[in-house]
């Protein structure tokens, strides 16, 4: 899925989408990003699922005054459905943009997300727009669309559990300023959790302490661990009435691992973070 049709927003919705983002850094993200804005340079976001990426693109859109044109990456993705192709529209062969060739054109923020997924003829296209051409070539259409100042490329993957036979190519991966994101602190990945939800600090940070504690196993067990937006998910099925014992079983624990016997383990791991005298984990174990 992606947004191809882009129009601007009004000062109300745009008003009303940046009061609801927020971004907590984790360094000095935001001040890399800024400067790659101001110096026209590609970005690529590393970093585990779901630990901040899309909500960084986000936030950083609306702190630049840029739309953002998302484009979910994935196997089928063609070139074609990237730039544009002809249409029969009416009797009439018209030229219908791609999102893309949208957001070059509108000076937009491109963010492909898990573009690791893309076919690496797809990419090809990218290549054009990430060096000091700052240009995108519509072969079919005979047309070159200069980037303007504004246009800036992101692109994200998560590195560390991608497919070994799905590699970003170096020289692809070189052609961006790479900032390597992860899972924020203890204290303030709680923050996000209460912030998110409105649940009390006290279960917003046993719910973290459960993911941390899984996190650590994920060597032994070799999946991808619970992420910020697993747990505000948990915490909002607590917040309608769930205990958190069931919520953690639902939203963390379910969709780890199929295995009877690793599940056995998680039961275990989890329980010892959720652990408290008083909480419906404890009394369930």
């Amino acid at each position: 899925m992606y947004i191809a049709n882009w129009s601007p927003l009004s000062d109300r919705v745009r008003n009303e989408v940046r009061m609801s983002t927020e971004y907590h850094s984790t360094g000095n993200d935001i001040q890399l990003f800024d400067k790659a804005f101001q110096r026209q340079i590609p970005v690529m976001l590393t970093g585990p699922t779901g630990c901040g990426k899309t909500r960084f693109v986000e936030y950083m859109g609306q702190r630049l005054n840029r739309p953002v044109v998302t484009i979910s990456c994935h196997d089928d993705l063609t070139s074609a459905d990237l730039v544009g192709r002809f249409l029969v529209t009416g009797g009439d062969v018209v030229w219908k943009d791609g999102p893309l060739t949208t957001a070059v054109k509108n000076g937009a923020i491109c963010y492909l997300d898990e573009v690791v997924e893309a076919r690496h003829d797809s990419l090809a296209v990218l290549h054009s727009l990430t060096d000091h051409r700052r240009a995108l070539f519509l072969d079919r259409a005979d047309e070159v669309v200069p980037a303007p100042a504004t246009f800036m490329l992101v692109c994200s993957y998560n590195p560390a559990y991608r497919s070994s036979l799905k590699e970003l190519k170096p020289s692809f991966r070189q052609r961006f300023l790479t900032l390597a994101m992860d899972y924020l602190d203890a204290d303030r990945e709680t923050d996000v959790v209460v912030a998110e939800t409105g649940i009390t600090p006290e279960i917003a940070r046993r719910l973290v302490r459960c993911a941390r504690t899984i996190r650590e196993a994920d060597e032994v067990f070799h999946f991808e661990p619970p992420s910020t937006r697993v747990l505000v998910t948990t915490a909002h099925l607590i917040a309608a009435g769930a205990s958190e014992w069931e919520a953690a079983q639902a939203c963390i624990l379910a969709p780890l691992s199929s295995n009877g016997a690793i599940n056995e383990g998680l039961r275990e791991i989890a329980a010892a973070g959720l652990a408290a005298a008083d909480t419906p984990a404890a009394q369930s174990v």
